[in-house]
């Protein structure tokens, strides 16, 4: 049975440890589509989510060096070059994991930094594609 998204990345949310919030964005249009979270946000923090996740991804500079890449190596491909991002802030860690099958759309993890890396990147990573097949 296919759950909506709201309920995908709930689950999503539960899976990764140490998880305080997770999102799903639609970086082509800059819209958030589901955001869970464990504590409150200001709202300005959440309104800004959606943006800053597409300029990680697809802002002018990141682009160009995408097809910077893609041509140097001779990738002839719509694929997108960056697939994760990482970003440790000083008490957060910050997973942006490209869609692997809807390259437009972004599923973002906000865990403590005290998270073990590699086991919250397994498991955001596993939760993937639950959430995409919420779309």
């Amino acid at each position: 049975m296919k759950v909506d998204i709201n309920t995908a990345v709930s689950q999503a949310v539960t899976s990764v440890p140490d998880c305080l919030a997770a999102g799903y964005v639609d970086v082509a249009s800059g819209l958030l589509l589901c955001i869970k979270t464990v504590d409150s946000h200001p709202s300005e923090v959440i309104d800004l989510l959606a943006a800053a996740t597409s300029d990680l991804f697809q802002g002018q500079n990141v682009v160009a060096v995408e097809n910077m890449f893609k041509k140097s190596r001779g990738v002839d491909s719509a694929r997108h070059y960056f697939q994760e991002i990482i970003i440790n802030s000083d008490n957060l860690l910050h997973i942006f994991l490209r869609g692997r099958k809807y390259q437009d759309y972004v599923l973002t993890f906000v865990c403590r930094k005290t998270v073990n890396l590699g086991m919250a990147l397994t498991k955001a990573r596993a939760a993937l594609p639950g959430v995409e097949e919420a779309i």
